[in-house]
């Protein structure tokens, strides 16, 4: 019985989770209104054409850092609070403000702009968690909240700016967000959109007669006059403020439009086409909870849109199950299980917790990479254009290093290796993701090149090689300074791993900094111009190559190894994201504030760890073990 669970065990335990994976991934069933179908729209978006649902979702990881909407967040977990999902939450922003203007999407947690808005505190009698408000919440506080952020912006560098004055310049950005999603399909103000929109078509030729009459010094219909031109101040509004692009092309353009633009655009002749009628429909009928009426609009809408949109509609649904598949969360998910499970190993020397692992990072590493390659045929480039791409990247690599080394030592150390970094590289994107849409349009000097694509994929790889080394020293560490398991054969083990690692590391940074001098040669003119994202990429290559050269010297031994192999996180992680936030340079394209206090906790964390490992062998519990 016990052989039959130690062989049988590990898979089942890979199937059951590849079922909870499976279940997640299922499409959603909509109760009435077709939020699902509305969330599979084609709208253009951040220079792209995307669904509705990415809008949504991306818009609500800007506004409140979750992907859902949580309308009772006073509540605990327990209590079960209602939960909106984001292609619901949109449609009623855009469509029937009137409600969604009362939900609390605003997430707020600076002490002091809370007190500049004048926001109540936390009270979970009075429904307020103090972090979360809703529009109706802020309007009262929106002109001294202006005030405070013309002065910020006029007055303060942003480098040099306070927690309260980044608070207030992020508030800015999500209000102006929210105020586009409002004047995305109608006017924010607008009361019966359909009725609006029919008596502004009726109003044109009147409007248009009288506008030529006022023009000729004639007489003309005063009333009908300024009725029009409450419209079209309204529809400036809208235009201005430059909202997403939500209406397909018209005629033989190419180009998606606003519908602010459109509104303006008709009574030059362009008039009052299907399209706007439709998202009329929509609004009107989710004003008056009408889902039938809804979902006829929205019906006739996708028709209209075939076949000229076919395409985009066809694109639009398959990014649609991208995103409800979530694959890096699910593999995150799986990725700490399967490290749990073999860190315990190493404490009880249980091969069925090893070998669960094995089965376990094979999924994660299976689900990664069907979202690494959905990404890149969504997005029809390489696997690397930003830095969210460059995490994705970096933990897929270094899981298929950890994976070989475990094919070959069988000892957990691999597995351990793929799951932590898999782990920590997959939470980096997530919070990268918080700054808006990841597929975002690529700048031209980025766009598609071969020499661009070997060079990022190269270097990348680089990267990935140096933090596996570095993860594998602080293993070492780990396991030879807190406990007894790092024997004398685990460590040389160790060792070899991480020097072969670095060999590979060594090999892929210089190929990687050769293919983007090539680049920078074709983009820019030079070969070489010591920006700070080439000196960096350079620093790697020659950190990793003084490691061999005095490992090869004999002037290190195995904990020598193991100390540089941590300081290589140093430098890799750096170059990764440190020269970003500079500012300067030709490869300033993922400039993050928030990521800074990390970046420097996570150098201190390795010079700890380096410090540790410097300390005499006496102190080591391995070391001492060995020895009685």
């Amino acid at each position: 019985m016990k052989k039959i669970f130690q062989k049988w065990f590990p898979p089942f335990l890979m199937f059951a989770l590849a079922l909870w994976f499976f279940g997640k991934i299922q499409t959603p069933h909509d109760k009435d209104f077709a939020f699902t179908g509305f969330g599979e729209l084609p709208v253009t978006a951040n220079g792209r054409v995307q669904p509705m649902d990415s809008l949504a979702r991306n818009s609500l990881l800007q506004l409140r850092e979750k992907q859902t909407l949580n309308l009772e967040p006073w509540k605990a977990w327990y209590d079960k609070p209602k939960i909106i999902p984001a292609n619901e939450w949109l449609a009623n922003v855009m469509m029937n403000p009137g409600v969604a203007d009362n939900w609390p999407v605003f997430r707020i947690d600076n002490p002091d702009l809370i007190a500049l808005l004048k926001l109540p505190e936390k009270n979970p009698a009075q429904r307020q968690d103090g972090q979360h408000y809703s529009w109706n919440q802020l309007q009262p506080a929106l002109d001294a909240f202006s005030s405070e952020n013309a002065r910020i912006a006029t007055n303060t560098v942003a480098e040099k700016r306070t927690a309260y004055e980044r608070a207030v310049v992020k508030m800015n950005q999500r209000i102006f967000l929210y105020a586009q999603l409002k004047n995305a399909v109608q006017p924010a103000d607008a009361q019966d959109w359909p009725a609006e929109l029919a008596a502004y078509e009726k109003l044109i030729p009147a409007a248009v007669a009288a506008a030529k009459a006022q023009q000729s010094g004639e007489k003309f219909d005063q009333q009908t006059f300024s009725q029009f031109a409450d419209f079209i101040r309204a529809f400036q509004f809208m235009s201005r403020l430059e909202p997403t692009l939500v209406l397909p092309p018209a005629g033989n353009s190419r180009d998606w439009r606003r519908m602010g633009d459109a509104l303006l655009d008709a009574p030059r002749g362009a008039g009052i086409d299907a399209a706007m009628h439709d998202y009329a429909k929509m609004a009107g009928a989710l004003a008056a909870n009408r889902p039938d009426e809804f979902n006829s609009a929205l019906r006739d809408y996708r028709s209209l849109l075939v076949p000229a949109q076919a395409t985009a509609l066809a694109k639009a649904r398959a990014e649609v199950f991208f995103n409800q598949m979530e694959p890096f969360y699910n593999a995150m998910v799986i990725y700490i299980l399967a490290g749990l499970l073999a860190i315990f190993s190493w404490f009880n020397l249980s091969e069925t917790l090893r070998r669960s692992a094995v089965w376990l990072v094979g999924l994660a590493f299976a689900i990664h990479t069907t979202g690494l390659i959905y990404r890149m045929v969504l997005e029809g480039r390489p696997p690397v254009t930003n830095l969210y791409s460059s995490a994705i990247f970096i933990g897929w690599g270094a899981c298929l290093l950890g994976m070989v080394l475990e094919k070959f030592h069988k000892n957990g150390i691999g597995i351990v290796t793929s799951s932590g970094v898999g782990f920590i590289t997959l939470i980096i994107a997530h919070h990268l993701a918080l700054e808006g849409d990841t597929m975002e349009m690529m700048r031209a000097v980025l766009d598609t090149n071969f020499w661009l694509a070997t060079h990022v994929v190269a270097v990348t790889c680089g990267y990935a090689s140096t933090f596996v080394a570095g993860f594998l020293a602080l293993i070492y560490i780990v396991r030879g300074m807190f406990t007894k398991t790092l024997d004398e054969a685990t460590g040389k083990s160790l060792a070899r791993m991480i020097y072969g690692i670095i060999c590979f590391a060594t090999l892929f940074s210089f190929v990687g900094t050769v293919l983007g001098g090539i680049w920078a040669d074709q983009s820019w003119g030079r070969f070489w111009g010591w920006d700070p994202k080439e000196n960096g990429a350079l620093i790697i290559v020659l950190w990793n190559a003084l490691i061999l050269h005095l490992r090869w010297g004999g002037m290190i031994r195995e904990r020598g190894l193991v100390v540089c192999a941590i300081g290589g996180n140093i430098v890799t992680s750096w170059s990764w994201f440190g020269v970003n936030m500079l500012g300067i340079g030709l490869h300033s394209y993922g400039f993050t504030e928030a990521a800074f206090k990390w970046l420097m906790f996570f150098v201190i964390s390795q010079l700890g760890f380096i410090a540790l490992g410097l300390l005499p062998e006496k102190c080591w519990k391995s070391f001492s073990a060995r020895r009685v």
